[in-house]
């Protein structure tokens, strides 16, 4: 069960087509090069469950598909069959966050509303409830419109400035692991990480989102703050439909990235963490000194925490068991396999108490009634 599952999702905005069509080739590639006998695609398939969701709004790509790539407006078809952004419909878990850290509250897997179904469109629903069906580990959404990788969060903190689209950095406990996640992309396309791009300029190909404008009710941050899955978004073209003689260079110019991505999920730790009698412990708590955003094991036991490399200091708890804390090393190939055996807590039954008629007091009323001529005799 020490696989980790990775996903791509494609096509949210359904006049965004780029992605939608990268997954359909890269679908094809990887299959294709695995029946080749490809050294590095074999051993990627053989150790990642790999989930690939080319379009997650069907409906808005029929819109944006009628029209065609010439006269396709900047918005047609982006919402889905409701005229519903997709991507500002998730449950708004920042401002529950927010509030959480303010309280000392928690810092993962944070609950959703009451009343989010009610809240949420066909599609959401579907995505939400797939990736809670799955220990997801790394993710990407692929966008267009311009040519950057984005890493969370993608909304600020400071709201009151909405209005006026102000633009404030807002990190992640995970920032520097995000950064590296979306430099991998970036440096691996063939042009993103030149930074100019699409008019914009962004430094090494980066933005974090909420420094490029804040945005609420992300997919991006819903992922990092419901689930163990750390997601960024990918903006992959100026030109949201390009025209089909732009598709094999586009290809070409992110294969690469494609693939190069995916093999990030293996680094940190993982590992399984199981009781003494190895049985594994669901959803055990695993958390990094130093790292305020925790993650849980599977529903077998199995854990996945990407961390950059260094020596970290790791705690599995679980409730009923008592807490097991170790030092680990994280290198730069491959994850570290640490594994958590946790032994049950002992219940400690709370002392009786001595009921009246019990033996001391027996003893202390035989003293009363001992007969005066036995005193008499008592010498101190």
């Amino acid at each position: 069960p020490v696989e980790p599952e990775f996903k791509y999702v494609g096509n949210m905005h359904g006049n965004e087509v780029l992605g939608r069509e990268l997954l359909l080739q890269l679908s094809e590639f990887l299959c294709e090069e695995y029946g080749r006998g490809n050294e590095r695609i074999t051993r990627l398939i053989h150790d990642t469950r790999i989930h690939i969701m080319p379009s997650m709004n069907p409906d808005g790509y029929e819109v944006a598909a009628k029209q065609g790539p010439d006269s396709n407006g900047y918005l047609t078809g982006r919402n889905n069959a409701n005229g519903v952004d997709l991507n500002r419909n998730f449950p708004d878990l920042n401002t529950l966050m927010y509030y959480s850290r303010e309280i000392s509250g928690p810092n993962h897997h944070i609950p959703l509303p009451d009343n989010w179904k009610s809240q949420v469109e066909p599609e959401t629903l579907a995505v939400i409830q797939w990736i809670s069906s799955y220990n997801f580990v790394l993710s990407a959404n692929l966008h267009g419109g311009a040519v950057v990788a984005n890493y969370p969060y993608d909304k600020s903190h400071d709201q009151r400035f909405r209005s006026h689209r102000r633009t404030v950095n807002t990190p992640t406990p995970d920032d520097k692991l995000f950064q590296k996640l979306a430099k991998t992309y970036s440096y691996a396309h063939s042009w993103m990480h030149r930074g100019w791009n699409c008019g914009d300029y962004f430094a090494d190909g980066i933005t974090n989102g909420a420094s490029w404008y804040s945005l609420s009710k992300g997919m991006q941050d819903f992922n990092y703050l419901y689930t163990n899955c750390f997601e960024i978004t990918l903006e992959l073209s100026c030109n949201k439909f390009p025209p089909e003689e732009d598709l094999e260079r586009q290809w070409m110019a992110n294969r690469e990235a494609l693939v190069a991505f995916i093999e990030e999920v293996h680094q940190g730790i993982k590992g399984m963490v199981s009781d003494e009698n190895n049985n594994g412990i669901a959803g055990a708590v695993i958390s990094v000194q130093g790292i305020s955003h925790d993650i849980t094991s599977g529903d077998m036991g199995d854990y996945f925490r990407l961390l950059l490399p260094g020596t970290y200091t790791v705690t599995a708890s679980a409730e009923g068991y008592q807490p097991l804390t170790v030092t680990t090393t994280v290198g730069p190939a491959a994850p570290s396999l640490v594994h958590f055996q946790l032994k049950q807590e002992v219940v400690r039954k709370p002392a009786e108490r001595k009921a009246s008629g019990t033996r001391a007091n027996n003893k202390a009323l035989q003293k009363k009634v001992v007969p005066r001529a036995t005193r008499r005799g008592i010498r101190r």
